[in-house]
């Protein structure tokens, strides 16, 4: 055997051994880990009669979504979302992207409005989506303008995207201005 034979051998074991090791360690790599969910926490000690429709539509956003998960707040501990019953209109008033309050409003449930909706949507608010009125009643953010008939509490396609896109690096967008919804 030549010393150029010897080293074409030689390089063909190399090239072969190396190409198995890469083919192993790929076959055996973790997949990658997805991001953490953002978790939020909510207080519904001033939410009286309400606290099962906002225990129910946070698990509607938690189903729906990945980036962001809502939790009932630990006793005494600060929440994100502080969530109050009063006699007027449901509304929510964000103090920044994932915090804020919500009242849930008897006035639309005297009305006719579905508490579980009512509650799904006010939280999406607090998740960064504004309302989209009119609109239909597969629409969460529609709000009331779908009727009082209308009780879907779970956000369309886009609704879903806008939230996972909100929380998608564990923060919120680079601008964000609080504001007051009154549905």
């Amino acid at each position: 055997m030549t010393l150029r034979s010897a080293a074409r051998a030689l390089i063909t074991m190399l090239v072969v051994a190396l190409s198995w090791t890469v083919t192993q360690a790929s076959a055996t790599a973790a997949p990658p880990t997805p991001a953490a969910a953002v978790v939020l926490t909510y207080d519904t000690s001033g939410a009286a009669e309400f606290v099962d429709a906002v225990d129910k539509g946070a698990a509607v956003w938690n189903d729906s979504v990945k980036n962001v998960q809502l939790k009932p707040a630990a006793s005494g501990d600060q929440a994100n979302i502080e969530i109050l019953a009063d006699d007027g209109w449901p509304r929510a008033q964000t103090t920044s992207l994932g915090n804020g309050t919500v009242w849930m409003g008897r006035q639309a449930v005297d009305e006719g409005y579905d508490t579980t909706r009512i509650a799904a949507h006010e939280l999406g608010h607090i998740l960064g989506l504004p309302d989209m009125k009119p609109g239909p009643c597969s629409s969460l953010m529609s709000g009331s303008s779908a009727g009082v008939e209308c009780t879907n509490p779970n956000p369309d396609a886009s609704e879903k995207a806008a939230v996972e896109d909100n929380f998608a690096s564990g923060a919120g967008p680079a601008v964000y201005e609080p504001r007051m919804y009154v549905d």
